[in-house]
């Protein structure tokens, strides 16, 4: 699995994060100090990167989580059929089928950024 721990004061809003085993993208990220004796906690909330579900997470701001390293990516549309779109890896030439998003239209010889992780792939707005 390619992910690597980091602190969790280190996380930014729009960075990703492991959720419920799942990668999301952080919406929001806020901190708290209980008391004078107490460590300070934070409370991130963020949205799956592939299944769009809310998540959150709260922990001490020096626990360890897991960061997803996902990679972006350059492709072309070969062709299209219905709500399905045959992509063509613009580095490895590997072509597979991804589904378009529902405000999307695509039509071949179309340049696409798309996002990959784990063999799951989305495309880019």
């Amino acid at each position: 699995m390619p992910r690597q721990q980091k602190e969790v004061r280190d996380l930014q809003e729009g960075n990703y994060v492991m959720m419920e085993e799942t990668p999301c993208k952080i919406t929001a990220y806020s901190t708290a100090k209980p008391g004078k004796h107490g460590s300070a906690k934070a409370r991130i909330e963020g949205r799956g990167v592939f299944d769009e579900r809310k998540r959150s997470l709260s922990q001490p701001v020096d626990q360890k989580v897991w960061v997803p390293i996902i990679d972006r990516k350059q492709g072309q549309v070969v062709s299209v059929e219905g709500n399905d779109a045959q992509i063509m890896d613009l580095e490895t030439y590997e072509t597979f089928t991804m589904r378009i998003p529902e405000d999307e239209s695509l039509s071949p010889d179309d340049e696409i950024e798309y996002l990959e992780y784990e063999g799951q792939r989305k495309i880019l707005e």
